[in-house]
């Protein structure tokens, strides 16, 4: 049972992060999450969303949708755009050594969002919408 819901559209540009960013603190500072469970959830969505604006627009104008919805023991956060799809199952995981040795910049945001959620899925619509939903268990 959703016990509180909140939504903001906002245009996809890395400016608008903090704001977002924001908007996350002040919706869920009633919650009993620990600084460091809320800052595991900032960094999954502003991973998400540099996700968004980076690959599924290119950088390019458009918007993000992101709705949060509060529930007896959890949260769930939907990252929504209307961008470039992706097949996440073709993600390969980065092998970490590889990755410090080579001194690599970029390609980790699944794998934090992964780390640090309780659950990620996507839905992938490419040309209609697309869907990322985090979930923090509390």
């Amino acid at each position: 049972m959703i016990l509180q819901s909140y939504q903001i559209k906002i245009p996809a540009k890395t400016g608008n992060l903090e704001v977002i960013r924001n908007f996350l603190i002040s919706s869920l500072q009633t919650l009993k999450f620990s600084e460091e469970e809320l800052n595991k959830v900032l960094l999954s969505v502003d991973e998400a969303c540099s996700n968004v604006i980076r690959h599924a627009y290119n950088f390019k104008e458009n918007q993000i949708k992101i709705d949060l919805k509060i529930e007896k023991n959890k949260i769930s956060i939907f990252v929504t755009d209307s961008g470039k799809g992706f097949d996440p199952s073709k993600i390969e995981t980065p092998k970490m050594d590889e990755y410090l040795k080579n001194f690599k910049v970029g390609g980790l945001g699944i794998l934090i969002m992964k780390k640090l959620m309780d659950e990620v899925e996507y839905d992938i619509r490419p040309g209609s919408q697309n869907k990322v939903k985090l979930v923090k268990y509390f």
